[in-house]
């Protein structure tokens, strides 16, 4: 999908939304940033941004460039750049990212490994 050592350049133009009362099930990949407002039961592999929002539940892994957590997530997350845990995020899982932000009020139950 992508190759990992080139860096992204986001547009701000194109992305992609799941809207809230929206579910999916299975994996989504996505070229763009992607925000999320519904509930993915199946893992999320994006190049650019992935935005859970507050209402979002997601059951699976993220693989992803940059993250802001908001919502309920179940499941690992690698990002290769940044990851932000907003104060709202209820996140069960496992980190793996190059800089993590921890909002006062969020909930991480896992493990955080910081890679360069």
């Amino acid at each position: 999908m992508k190759n990992w050592n080139k860096e992204t350049i986001s547009t701000g133009i194109a992305h992609n939304s799941l809207a809230a009362g929206t579910t999916v099930k299975g994996e989504i990949n996505a070229e763009e940033d992607i925000r999320i407002d519904g509930k993915v039961e199946g893992n999320i592999e994006c190049s650019g941004k992935v935005v859970v929002g507050p209402l979002a539940e997601i059951t699976g892994d993220i693989r992803c460039q940059n993250t802001d957590l908001m919502g309920l997530v179940t499941g690992n997350i690698t990002i290769y750049e940044t990851a932000c845990l907003k104060s709202t995020v209820r996140f069960t899982g496992d980190i793996e990212t190059k800089y993590i932000e921890i909002e006062a009020g969020a909930v991480f139950n896992g493990t955080c490994k910081m890679t360069n």
